[in-house]
Order: structure tokens, then sequence, then C-alpha cells
């Protein structure tokens, strides 16, 4: 298990590549022999030990000293960083030269300051960075006031004009941004809609913010999150070709300018990850698999300039909709296999992933080994999902959590504790304001089981199957069925086989 450690510092050493440990050695000599730099040497500490052991294991290092010891290397470590990723980040690059026109300017050299800040502009419109023009233009707005040339009026008025444009496009680009965000931020605690009150506040306050933009001369971040917030929203609402239309744009948009795949590379990610996540809600295969193979690749190319963050999201994309794939195709023991390498890099990415995303793998892990018939292995991933501390995190998946954990605790023959688990259920959702039509069913159905005779059960679910699919006729009820397929588990249960068994059927009546 990863080291829980908090501190900062620990937590930095442990995320750094082989080749970022070197280089933070080397850019340390810069400064003449590091013999004695007792920083460095409370780095190697740290790199090998644990921090309990650090002032055991290097002696030179006084517990007094410790405090500003790891100030100083946290701050030699983020300007080596800043420094080896620097070719890989423009905006790093342009905030450099930025700097570079202050020294000239405080040295009284406009003309110099002048000519760096136009290639500043020039280089930060082309690449869609209009904040970073604006302080470009800001910092030319005071030079020009100093120093008088003959062009002062006709550079006044261009530099009014253009400062004006600059800020529309940076206003409309955060207003889109924060929108995007907001709607991100309400899927991440309700999900999909719940009700026909949850439609109406959403769209209605959805509406009125997009109301207002005009992408006629919109930039590329502008459209960005315009399409990042429709698909949100049409998430939310179930609305999922909407969703895939708007994914689609997304990605679609990186080809329109293809420099911003490495530029911009966890937004492409991200974009290729919310068209897989609405092709699996239309379960439309043969696209999800010429998507998903575009994922792989752009994860495979050699002269992709990999960076710890990106590396982690191909893991957390790549996996999630590899496990979806195998979901669609009903193919749960084969999707087992990749379970090691998962929890292997869970582990490699434990700090940089957050509570939501490791609950979401755990479900999706307790899926496959219920799909698989190990019910044992599902129950312990659901607990996992079920003691989340933080209950207003993904309401959704907790919820369905606990009904997959009643479903597993009744096919593993554990009646003894299936009345206590009902009640504890009961009293979540109740507390979550939470009970939909097919919760309250199988809730009654599990409930007056143990009361059945065995040449009962059939009958019984059958009834509970035609209950559930005039349930689902309800857009607003259909929710439930999006996180558990409990019409194929009943049809397995009616037809006496195997889960899977019904789903890869269903999967090739529909290729």
């Amino acid at each position: 298990m990863p080291n829980e450690s908090l501190d900062p510092v620990f937590q930095l050493i442990k995320s750094l590549t082989r080749s970022e440990k070197r280089h933070f050695r080397l850019f340390t000599n810069r400064q003449g022999s590091n013999e004695g730099l007792k920083f460095l040497q409370l780095f190697d500490a740290l790199d090998r030990y644990d921090e309990e052991r650090v002032l055991a294991e290097v002696p030179a290092i006084k517990k007094v000293q410790l405090a500003n010891l790891k100030a100083n290397l946290y701050k030699q470590m983020l300007a080596s960083l800043r420094l080896y990723h620097m070719g890989q980040n423009l905006d790093i690059q342009l905030r450099e030269q930025l700097d570079y026109a202050r020294v000239l300017y405080n040295r009284g050299l406009y003309q110099q300051s002048l000519k760096m800040l136009e290639k500043v502009k020039v280089a930060a419109h082309h690449a869609e960075m209009p904040h970073i023009a604006l302080l470009a233009l800001d910092f030319e707005k005071i030079i020009e006031a100093q120093y008088i040339t003959r062009s002062l009026r006709d550079k006044a008025e261009s530099l009014s004009a253009e400062v004006l444009d600059t800020v529309a496009h940076l206003t409309q680009e955060h207003e889109l941004s924060n929108l995007a965000l907001r709607m991100y931020g309400l899927y991440i605690k309700i999900g999909h809609s719940r009700n026909q009150q949850d439609h109406e506040n959403i769209s209605a306050f959805f509406h009125t913010a997009v109301a207002r933009v005009d992408l006629t001369a919109g930039g590329f971040f502008e459209k960005l999150y315009y399409y990042q917030s429709q698909v949100w929203y049409h998430t939310i609402t179930q609305n999922f070709r909407a969703c895939y239309r708007y994914a689609q744009k997304w990605v679609d948009l990186f080809f329109h300018y293809p420099a911003m795949q490495e530029q911009q590379a966890m937004l492409y990610l991200k974009g290729l990850h919310n068209l897989l996540i609405s092709l699996f809600n239309l379960q439309y295969y043969s696209k999800f698999s010429e998507v998903l193979k575009m994922l792989e690749a752009f994860a495979a190319n050699p002269e992709r300039r990999a960076s710890p963050n990106t590396n982690m999201l191909i893991f957390l994309y790549y996996y999630t909709n590899r496990i979806n794939a195998y979901f669609m195709r009903g193919r749960f023991t084969e999707g087992l296999t990749i379970i090691p390498d998962l929890l292997d890099n869970l582990t490699r990415f434990h700090y940089q992933l957050d509570p939501h995303r490791r609950m979401v793998f755990h479900y999706k892990i307790a899926s496959l080994y219920f799909g698989s018939g190990d019910y044992g292995k599902a129950i312990m991933y659901l607990d996992k999902v079920i003691q989340q501390k933080d209950v207003s995190l993904r309401e959704d998946i907790q919820c369905f959590a606990r009904i997959l954990n009643l479903i597993a605790h009744y096919d593993a023959g554990r009646d003894e504790v299936l009345e206590y688990q009902i009640k504890s259920v009961y009293r979540f959702l109740g507390k979550m304001d939470e009970q939909q039509q097919m919760q309250v069913a199988i809730f009654q159905f599990l409930r007056t089981l143990g009361d059945l005779a065995p040449n009962q059960l059939r009958g019984a679910f059958l009834q509970l199957k035609d209950q559930l699919i005039s349930i689902a006729a309800n857009p607003f009820e259909r929710r439930p069925f999006l996180y558990l397929d409990i019409i194929s588990w009943l049809e397995s249960k009616i037809e006496n086989v195997p889960v899977q068994e019904v789903i890869q059927r269903k999967f090739l009546l529909l290729k």
C-alpha cells in the first residue's frame, strides 16, 4: 500500500520519475560541489526511506534544521521541474519572456522590451492564450505611456482596440469555463437527474447561461468550454445522443487545432474519454471500439511528450473504458485478467487519483466480479465504496453500490445478514432522499424471497422483471439501469444461466 504521508515534500519526491530525479541532481551541481548541501542529503534520504527514518539515517541533519531544509528542498525541486518541463509547456516559456521584458524595462531598454512583448503577444494569440496576451498588452501600455514615439496616437488607438478584443474573448472564455466547471461539479454530486424537478432546474440554469454565448469569432478554448458544458448538461439530463454529438465536436476540435493535442493533452484525453462514455451509454460498440483505438494510439505514440499527469490520465481513461468494453460484450470473466495491473496502477497513482475516481474503479471492479459469479470478491470491493466517508460524493454510485451489495449477498447465499443489509440501505437512502421505484421494488422483492418456496422463485423473478420493465418506461426512472443491469440478472435467474451469458447473447443481437 502507498505511504499515506501528507507531507508535500515527501509526496513530490515520490511522484518524480527517474529522469526527473537525475535532472534534479544535475540541477544542484550548478552551484558547484553538492557535498555539504544538506537539502540534497535530505532529498536522497527521503527518496530511500520514510520520514521517520530520515534523522536516524542522516545524522548530519539535526531535528531543529529539518523544517527549513524541507522548505529549501521543496523550492529547489520545483525550480528543477520548471526547467525540466519548460520545453513541453508554452505558457511557462511565455511567462519567462514576460520576465525578461520586465528586466529590460527596468534597465531602461524600452525598445528591446517592446520587441519582447510583441513576440509574447503573437505567440500567445497563436496558442489561444489570451490571458498571457493581456498581460503583455497591459505591460506594453505602461511602456508606451513613458516612451514617446511619433506614432503614439495610432499606437494608443490600436492598443486600446486590441485590449478590448482580447478582454471580450477572455470574458466569454471564463464564463464558459465557469459553466463547464459548475455542470461537472453538479454531475459529481448527483450523477444523472433524479426527477422532473431536477431536470427543469438544471435545464433552466443551463439555457440561461448559454443564451448569451456567441461563438462566431470564438477561439479554441471558448469552443472547447462550450462543448464541455453541453456534454455535462446532456450527461446529467440523460440525453446521450446529444452528449455523443458534443463529445464528438470536442474531439474534432483538436483535429482542427492539431498542435493542441500536445499542448493540451489532458483536455484531448478527457474529450476522448467522454466520447467513449457517451458511446457506452448508447451501447454503440463499433464506434466505441474505434475511439478506444484512438486513445491507445495516442498512449503508444513514441513522439508523445509524456508527463506524470498525462500518464495518470491515460491509465484512468484506458482502464475505465477497457472495463466498459467487457461490460458491453458481457465478458466479465475475461475482464478479471486486467485487475492485477489495474490495482498496481491504482497504487502507483495513489496521490494523483481523487476519492471519486478510486470509488468508481472499486465499483467497476466489483461489477466485474459480480458478473463473473465471484460474489465474495464483489462484496469486498463494494464495501470499499460503501465505507466512503463523504456521502455527498457521487450519491448515485454510493446508492447503487448498496443495491448491488444486497443482490450479491443473496446470490452468495448469505441470507442471515440480508435483512440487516436491507434495513441499513433503507436508512442510507432515507438520508439521501434517493429512493426510486426500481430500488423500492428490489428491496420488497428481496425481503420476501425468504418466504418463497423453490418452485415459486421463477414466477417471482418473472413478476419483478415485468414490474421493472414498466418502471423503466418512465425516463426519470431509467437512471438506475445505467448502473445495474438488473433486467439481465433477472433473466439469468429465470433461465438458470450465468448473467454474462445473457448479456453476451444480447450483445450479439445488437451487432
